[in-house]
C-alpha cells in the first residue's frame, strides 16, 4: 500500500466500510480503555506501591513509542487493514497471558512487565494503520473528510466514556484480572470488525498537493530508506514539527496523571476503582461531545485560536482542581468540561495531516509523529511514580498543573502554528 492511486469506488456510495472501522476502532480502543483502568490497579494491590505502578506505566508506554517510530514503514508495505486486525490479535493474545499465568503457574511482576511491553508494541501500528484508512472508507461513504475525522476521533472519546466506568465497575466488583481477560475479548471482536467490514481493495489516494514536492511521494528503496524518508518529510514540515513538540510535553503531563497520579489519587481521596472509572469515563463523555460538535461546525472556526484555546482549557486547571481536593461530583463536572476542550484538540491535528500528508508515506510520517508526541510518556510515568513516593501529591499536581498552562499558551505566539490557519488547498 505505497502507491498514490486513485481509490477504487463503486459508483454508488457505501457508509458500510466506514461504519466498520468505526466500529472496531471503538472496540480496539475500548479495550485499551480497560487496560489502562484495570492495569495500575492490579499493580497496586498486588505491589502496594506507587513507584512500581509508575514502572509498569513505563513499561506500558515505552514500547508505544518504539512501535510509532519503527512500525509505520511495516505498516505501509503489510497493508493499512491487514496491519489492524494484526495488532488487535497481537494484543488479545498478550493481554490474556496476564490473568491465565497468574492464575495457573503464577506472574512474577519482570513477567508482567514483559507482557505489557509486548502488547504495548504494536498498539501504535493498529492505531496508525485504522487512521490511515480513514480517507478511502470517507470518500467511499460519500462524507466530508472534517466530518469523518470528526467522528474518528469522537469514536475514540466514546472508547473512554464507555470502557473507564465499565473498567471501574468490573474492577471493584469481580477484580482487576478479570477485566483483564474480557479486555482480550475486545481485541478479538474488533480484529473481527475490521476484517468483515473493510473491503480489501482499498487503495490510498492522496490529497496533498504538488507544491510539497518529491518530498511527498513514496520512496523507493529498502526499510531504512523509506523510514528516513518519512523522517525528513516529518522534520522539513514546520508545522507538523511545532505539533510534535508540543504535544510531547504535554504528554508527559498526561501520562503522569494517567498511570500514577489519578490511580493514585483516586485510591487514596475517593474510595478506589469506581471513582477512576468515573473520572476517566468523564473526561471520555466531555470529549466526545467536543468531538462531534467539531465534526459539525469545525470548518467553519478558527483553528489555531480554537486550538490553542481549547487545549488550555482542557489541560492545566484541571490538576488546581485535584490539588484543592475538590469533591467527586465537582471533580466530574471539572472533568467533563476538560474533555469537551479536548475533543477538539486531536480532530484539528489529523485533518492538519490528512492535509499535509502523502498517501504513500501515512503511516511512516503519522507513526513517527506518534512516537515523536509520545517520547516522554514513560518518563512521565517514571518521574511521577518517583515523585509521589517521595514528595507530597499535592505539590506534585501544582507544579504539573502550572506548567501545562505555560505550555499550551505557545500556539498563540505565532510562527509556525499560524499555518495551521492556512489548510493547504487540493489542485
Amino acid at each position: 500500500m505505497t502507491t498514490s492511486s486513485p481509490v477504487r469506488v463503486s459508483a454508488a456510495t457505501s457508509a458500510t466500510p466506514l461504519v466498520g472501522l468505526l466500529a472496531g476502532h471503538v472496540v480496539s480502543l475500548t479495550g485499551n480503555t480497560l487496560t489502562l483502568i484495570a492495569l495500575p490497579l492490579y499493580v497496586l494491590a498486588t505491589t502496594g506501591s506507587a513507584a512500581a505502578t509508575g514502572l509498569a506505566g513505563f513499561c506500558a508506554t515505552l514500547p508505544v513509542v518504539i512501535g510509532g517510530s519503527l512500525g509505520g514503514v511495516l505498516v505501509d508495505r503489510f497493508g493499512y487493514r491487514r496491519s489492524s486486525i494484526a495488532a488487535d490479535l497481537v494484543s488479545s493474545v498478550t493481554i490474556a497471558a496476564v490473568p491465565l499465568l497468574d492464575r495457573s503457574i503464577g506472574l512474577p511482576f519482570w513477567a508482567l512487565l514483559g507482557l505489557v511491553f509486548i502488547s504495548g508494541l504494536l498498539d501504535s501500528p493498529g492505531q496508525t494503520a485504522r487512521d490511515a484508512l480513514l480517507p478511502e472508507v470517507a470518500v467511499t461513504a460519500g462524507v466530508p473528510l472534517e466530518r469523518a475525522v470528526g467522528w474518528f476521533e469522537a469514536s475514540e472519546r466514546s472508547a473512554r466514556l464507555i470502557g473507564a466506568p465499565l473498567a471501574g465497575l468490573l474492577v471493584a466488583g469481580f477484580g482487576a484480572l478479570s477485566v483483564l481477560a474480557f479486555d482480550a475479548v475486545t481485541f478479538l471482536v474488533s480484529a473481527a470488525l475490521v476484517a468483515w467490514f473493510v473491503p480489501r481493495g482499498l487503495i490510498p489516494t492522496s490529497t496533498v498537493p504538488a507544491a510539497n514536492g518529491p518530498a511527498g511521494s513514496p520512496t523507493p528503496g529498502g526499510y531504512w530508506r523509506q523510514l528516513l524518508d518519512g523522517f525528513r518529510f516529518t522534520a522539513h514540515d514546520r508545522l507538523l514539527r511545532a505539533v510534535v513538540l508540543l504535544v510531547v510535553v504535554t504528554n508527559l503531563f498526561d501520562a503522569a496523571k494517567s498511570t500514577v497520579i489519578l490511580p493514585v489519587y483516586a485510591d487514596r481521596n475517593l474510595g478506589g476503582a469506581v471513582a477512576f472509572g468515573l473520572l476517566v469515563g468523564a473526561m471520555g463523555g466531555g470529549a466526545l461531545a467536543g468531538s462531534l460538535l467539531f465534526g459539525a461546525i469545525g470548518h467553519r472556526l478558527p483553528r489555531r485560536l480554537t486550538f490553542a484555546v481549547a487545549f488550555t482549557l482542557a489541560g492545566g486547571p484541571i490538576y488546581f482542581a485535584y490539588a484543592a481536593n475538590v469533591p467527586l461530583p465537582g471533580l466530574l463536572a471539572l472533568t467533563v468540561l476538560s474533555g469537551f476542550c479536548a475533543g477538539a484538540l486531536n480532530p484539528i491535528i489529523g485533518v492538519v495531516k490528512l492535509e499535509r500528508v502523502p498517501a504513500g508515506m501515512r503511516a511512516r510520517v503519522y507513526g513517527l509523529m506518534n512516537a515523536g508526541c509520545w517520547a516522554a510518556m514513560p518518563l512521565g510515568s517514571l518521574l511521577a511514580g518517583l515523585a509521589v513516593e517521595h514528595f507530597s501529591l499535592r505539590t506534585t499536581l501544582l507544579i504539573v498543573g502550572s506548567c501545562y498552562c505555560v505550555i499550551t499558551a505557545i500556539p498563540m505566539l505565532g510562527g509556525p502554528w499560524r499555518d495551521m490557519d492556512r489548510p493547504v488547498q487540493t489542485p
